[in-house]
């Protein structure tokens, strides 16, 4: 089963490097923006990750919470965090549990080679666990911008 525009999300369980026992209901009340991304540490995951910190007070200003999804573990999300200074929780989906339900792993062609991996996708949650927006094969230039002016 997939999430569903203008469907209430399942409340799954997930670990955040700020708390590793959460769920979509700890947010309940909160506009949370959820995006995902590749890989820790890359060009473009890096470019996006900087663009959400920089308007990390506006989106809070939104009532909005930001979560990075990646299939990195805590431990590379505590070193990305620390390294582009985000203020806000990167969810570790070593089991790829979101990444499916979102719909988020596609096939790619890496050097020639065709791999699974994460589309860089982000959707929008309202306050009521409803999801209201889809941005799939972000392209990361204005992405962030795009998505703040959905939440004001």
């Amino acid at each position: 089963m997939h999430a569903i525009l203008n469907q209430p999300i399942k409340n799954l369980a997930f670990s955040t490097t700020e708390n590793p026992h959460t769920s979509f209901a700890d947010f309940k009340g909160k506009i949370i923006v959820l995006y995902f991304y590749p890989k820790d540490n890359t060009p473009g995951c890096t470019i996006e990750a900087k663009d959400f910190r920089d308007l990390y007070t506006k989106f809070l200003a939104a009532d909005a919470v930001i979560l990075g999804v990646s299939r990195d573990s805590l431990a590379s999300h505590e070193k990305f965090k620390t390294d582009c200074e985000l203020p806000f929780p990167l969810i570790s989906d070593d089991k790829e549990e979101l990444c499916h339900y979102f719909d988020v792993i596609k096939e790619k062609n890496m050097y020639g080679k065709k791999v699974m991996g994460v589309d860089r996708s982000t959707f929008l949650i309202d306050r009521e666990g409803v999801l209201r927006q889809e941005w799939r094969n972000v392209k990361v230039p204005g992405h962030v911008q795009e998505v703040l002016c959905r939440v004001d």
